[in-house]
């Protein structure tokens, strides 16, 4: 029975007897305080009877204090259970023990050792002792675990790393193989150990894998292998291979480690790359651009076979760039050329636009393109640039043509209206610095429409290049001619000293263009109407000057045209009076302002009243009753009149309607048409289907047109005049005479009326001329079967000498003035004759 186990045997009452030390005594005395290893020889108890210096010096502690102290003391008590059980087998068995246990010394620290422990009899009936050979493996210890953690942390490193990480064997046989072997190559890591590594490698790489792994042994280096290796679905892959050889202590091979990289896309992204860069070399070949490589290193750049012949370099040989820049780049454009370099050099890519010689062909318009694609790791210097070089000389001319077109008039070769305001503003500001005055002339071609209308666009076109001729002239060479469009005109007159030079050149301007025009077997007589700004007196800003000088050119025009003026305030007042009208024009219909008013037109054989004119009137609420002739210009130019027109016809109609009913037969009133409305609303303004539904015929409303309208002889027109013949309304041509009149278009169109213009009529007495257009009129009239309306009679005399001469009928104040509605009805019920 194990007694030790539980307890320590009490020997007390047996004590030892004491014998003297004889000479063998002494000399193991002296071994076992000499001896290099602990030794202690302690009681069953556990007390210490005899300790050696290194097992104190182990510890930590004299002999003294051991002395007092058991081993179970200086046990660590985590250790102590199995250091107890280690006694009691030792104690029943007799055989030597052995124990890896922890001690502690007096400040605590942990002393890791092995004790061998042996019993030792007493002597007969004197009980057991037991001696303790103990070793110190504290520093062995620490190695141990230095060694097993670098291990573990190797193998948790080698586990979780995503590259393949092995060992072979001197063999070249797998004796480690990490778990990303099986997830790429898709085979248990058991199946590869203790297989050769050449396995996996696809059949063109083994050879060079193993002469390689070989060249490394006997070289003792590492060797860098790519090579492909089979995966799991099938596929060969590339992998990047660092196998390292480690050798025995004595220099003998013992294997091989290594670690191994997928670079699968890598590798193939590079082919890729190198494929692409072939596919854009040959695109850009194709596309006629040139490539340039340049090495900053040693300063050559090399050039394709079409980018020497874009910049007229001959030979393949490498060039130096910087000088082959001077020697072919425009003096101009080395500056930019240089800067752009230089910043492309610091980080940005760049393109640059520029010229180079050419021995045959003088300057060529190229375009460059470059970018840095190497530099230096440690530095970020460059290292080397690529780009493309492009023929652009057509692509310049090109570009030239159409910034002429978009800045200059293709008839005249003048800068248009673009770069008109583009010059003025760029004059304003010099003026503004240098104190130097400049005036703006506005130019309109007085009647060249109806030259232009009359004798053709082509005489029309061959009239404005001579016009701008002719103003060109009359101007200094640092002064700007420019056409706005159609007829117009501008000159911007810089650098003036003084008025004089401005009224000067505006008449020359004047003088030239009333000279006759002589073109082919045609002579044109034309004027002009100049208005004239100056800045800064009058305005200070493009805007403003351009306002200035159209207003005054407009006061010209109504003033009886072929002369000059200058702006002056009084124009501005008028020019807004007459926005405030437009403005009021706006909503005039919609507030019931507007009024028709009917005159009387009088049969001058017999005095009756057959017909009616409508005549517009606007009740304005503050300025009154306003004529038509101050504000249908204004309807027009607001394009107000087809909708007013339209409202004008649906009060004449719906009179017509009632007038006749009254009468029991059809009653016509005359409606003017504008020109600007008749042609406007061309494909809109139907007004026989509008007397349909209201129940007329067409001949209860007639239309008045002037002869202006007949000279567009557009296929709309003659359709619309057919129009209303076919439905039944007549056409009157309004202030005949007046115009280009022309037997030729009456006979061309469907016109029913012709209408002597007042100013005819108002000097008959006085005018024998007069008298003899009139009778003209008449009787060419009445030979083309058409009928007369005489306008502005006022006379007994007038009315009498257009009855004798045939004429078919009249209007005037002789007879009434235009009056509202409900009065004309009177003045119809009581067909008041011509007495």
């Amino acid at each position: 029975m194990n007694t030790y186990s539980s307890g320590v045997m009490d020997l007390s009452e047996r004590p030892a007897p004491v014998k003297p030390l004889d000479d063998s005594e002494r000399q193991l005395s002296a071994i076992f305080d000499q001896a290099q290893v602990g030794l202690s020889l302690f009681t069953l108890e556990g007390r210490f009877l005899r300790v050696n210096g290194e097992l104190c010096r182990m510890l930590g502690r004299t002999r003294e204090e051991l002395l007092e102290l058991r081993f179970q003391d200086v046990t660590h008590p985590d250790d102590l259970a199995h250091s107890l059980e280690a006694i009691g087998r030792l104690l029943e068995t007799g055989k030597p023990e052995s124990v890896d246990k922890r001690y502690l010394r007096a400040d605590g620290t942990v002393v890791w050792a092995n004790s061998s422990i042996t019993r030792l009899e007493n002597g007969p009936g004197l009980g057991y002792s037991v001696l303790a050979v103990t070793v110190d493996l504290t520093e062995r210890k620490h190695v141990q675990d230095a060694l097993a953690e670098s291990e573990a942390r190797f193998r948790v490193l080698a586990e979780a790393s995503s590259a393949l990480i092995w060992q072979l064997d001197p063999h070249g046989n797998g004796v480690y193989f990490n778990p990303r072997h099986q997830v790429l190559l898709g085979r248990p890591v058991e199946a590869l150990l203790g297989a050769g590594w050449t396995e996996v490698l696809h059949p063109d790489e083994r050879e060079e894998g193993v002469r390689s792994l070989m060249t490394a042994i006997a070289q003792r280096e590492i060797v860098q292998l790519r090579v492909r290796v089979i995966f799991a679905n099938g596929d060969w892959r590339w992998m990047e291979a660092h196998a390292a050889p480690w050798f025995t202590a004595d220099g003998e091979y013992a294997g091989h480690v290594g670690i191994g990289l997928d670079i699968d896309e890598a590798v193939r992204a590079q082919e890729e790359l190198l494929i692409s860069n072939e596919r854009l070399k040959l695109a850009i070949e194709g596309s006629g651009d040139g490539i340039w490589d340049w090495d900053l290193e040693s300063n050559r750049m090399v050039y394709s076979k079409r980018a020497r012949e874009i910049l007229c370099l001959s030979g393949d040989e490498p060039v130096d760039p910087v000088a082959a820049m001077k020697q072919l780049v425009h003096p101009d454009d080395l500056s930019a050329l240089n800067a752009a370099v230089n910043a492309c050099i610091k980080g940005s890519a760049f393109t640059m636009e520029y010229r180079v010689r050419c021995p045959d062909a003088g300057w060529r318009w190229v375009m460059a393109r470059g970018t840095v694609v190497a530099r230096k790791a440690h530095n970020n210097m460059p290292e080397r640039m690529t780009g493309t070089i492009t023929d652009i000389a057509e692509k310049r001319r090109s570009e030239e043509i159409v910034w002429e077109h978009a800045n200059f008039d293709l008839l005249t070769g003048l800068p248009n209206r673009r770069l008109f305001r583009d010059r003025l503003d760029h004059e304003i500001k010099k003026s503004q610095r240098t104190g130097q005055p400049l005036a703006l002339l506005f130019i309109d071609l007085d009647r060249f429409k109806e030259a232009n209308d009359l004798l053709g666009h082509t005489i029309g076109d061959q009239v404005l290049i001579e016009a701008a001729q002719r103003i060109c002239a009359c101007v200094r060479q640092s002064d700007t001619v420019a056409r706005l469009g159609g007829d117009e005109f501008t000159v911007i007159l810089t650098e003036l000293d003084g008025g004089s030079h401005v009224e000067t050149v505006a008449q020359k301007i004047n003088d030239t263009l009333s000279r006759p025009f002589y073109l082919g077997n045609e002579v044109v007589y034309l004027s002009a109407s100049i208005g004239i700004t100056l800045s800064p007196y009058d305005a200070a800003d493009a805007e403003n000057l351009i306002r200035n000088a159209d207003q005054a050119m407009y006061v010209v025009k109504s003033e009886g045209r072929n002369h000059f003026s200058y702006f002056t305030p009084s124009m501005q007042r008028d020019a807004k009076e007459r926005l405030r009208l437009i403005s009021d024009l706006r909503i005039a219909l919609g507030a019931d302002q507007l009024r028709v008013h009917y005159q009387p037109i009088i049969d001058l054989r017999d005095g009756r009243v057959v017909k009616a004119e409508a005549l517009l009137r606007w009740q304005h609420p503050h300025l009154g009753m306003i004529e038509p002739e101050r504000f249908i210009s204004f309807a027009e130019e607001a394009g107000l009149i087809s909708e007013i027109g339209d409202w004008v016809f649906l009060q004449a109609a719906r009179w017509a309607g009632r007038w006749g009913a009254r009468l029991g037969s059809p009653f016509p009133i005359s409606v003017n048409k504008s020109p600007v409305e008749f042609v406007a609303r061309l494909n809109e303004v139907n007004w026989p289907a509008h007397l349909t539904q209201m129940g007329l015929t067409g001949n209860s409303v007639s239309v008045e047109i002037t002869e202006g309208l007949l000279l567009d002889a557009s296929p709309g027109v003659s359709a619309k005049l057919l129009q209303y013949h076919d439905a039944g309304i007549k056409v009157a041509i309004d202030d005949f005479g007046t115009g280009y009149s022309s037997i030729a278009y009456l006979k061309k169109f469907e016109v029913d009326y012709l209408k002597i213009d007042q100013s005819f009529v108002r000097d008959l007495a006085a005018s024998a001329g007069d008298r003899a257009i009139v009778r003209s009129i008449i009787a060419m009239a009445h030979e083309l079967g058409l009928e007369v309306i005489a306008e502005g009679i006022e006379t007994r005399e007038q009315r009498e000498f257009l009855a004798e001469g045939q004429c078919d009928f009249g209007q005037g104040f002789l007879f009434s003035k235009a009056v509202p509605a409900n009065e004309f009805e009177r003045l119809l019920c009581g067909n008041v004759s011509t007495a």
